[in-house]
């Protein structure tokens, strides 16, 4: 395995982005020929336009990173990335329902946001740091069943990122139905390597050129 630039989407969600740093990120992504970037859904439209005819995918956050807002407001927030042209788009489940034992809740949340998502890719954040292997499973089985394109680690806002373990275990679950999302943390090539030999088929990183040039880098949590 050389050459993992097809696996990254090149990530920037810093509170203080700006416009110039959203023009780099998508420079870079073309040089680097990473699958998509990654932004918040207001830097959709200029990302959509830094990138037009290139063949990089813009990706959006929703409900990011507490993923404590409400179903609708999700679901409208997706729609309107999607509007501004939106590849895919990182939802955050509620982990407060997950903890209350209100995966009925939990399962509605996912399938609003499947159901605004029609025709795009849906990729589920977990926060697996805050989840026991149990509510891992739980999230991912319900995932499956609404036919998510991915389960994803981490906000790479919480207390720590994506972790090998996190890996082996939502593999288990969704098998080959769901792809995997590792996120949080990763900013290594070695790391980036060990994680797709682990099960993941994408990462989210802000340490994609490092990893496209086999180094190591310090840049933040994501």
């Amino acid at each position: 395995m050389k050459n993992l630039s097809g696996y990254i989407d090149h990530t920037l969600l810093k509170q203080d982005a700006d416009i110039k740093s959203i023009k780099q990120l998508c420079k870079e992504a073309d040089e680097y020929n990473f699958c998509s970037v990654c932004v918040n859904s207001c830097y959709v439209k200029d990302a959509k336009e830094f990138l037009k005819n290139k063949n990089v995918k813009v990706c959006s956050v929703v409900g990011f990173p507490l993923g404590a807002m409400s179903s609708k407001a999700k679901a409208y927030e997706a729609k309107c990335a999607i509007e501004d042209g939106a590849d895919e788009i990182d939802m955050v489940i509620n982990v407060g329902w997950v903890k209350s034992n209100r995966y009925d809740l939990v399962q509605n949340d996912i399938k609003e946001l499947r159901d605004a998502c029609s025709g795009v890719v849906l990729k589920v954040i977990l926060e697996t740091a805050l989840l026991s292997e149990d509510e891992i499973k739980k999230v991912c089985e319900i995932s499956k069943s609404i036919k998510v394109d991915f389960v994803k680690t981490s906000t790479g806002f919480s207390t720590r990122g994506a972790s090998f373990e996190d890996i082996k275990i939502m593999k288990r679950v969704v098998g080959d139905d769901v792809c995997i999302k590792a996120s949080g943390g990763i900013r290594s090539y070695e790391k980036a390597k060990d994680m797709i030999e682990a099960g993941a088929n994408r990462l989210g990183t802000s340490s994609g050129i490092a990893i496209a040039q086999g180094n190591k880098s310090d840049d933040g949590n994501y």
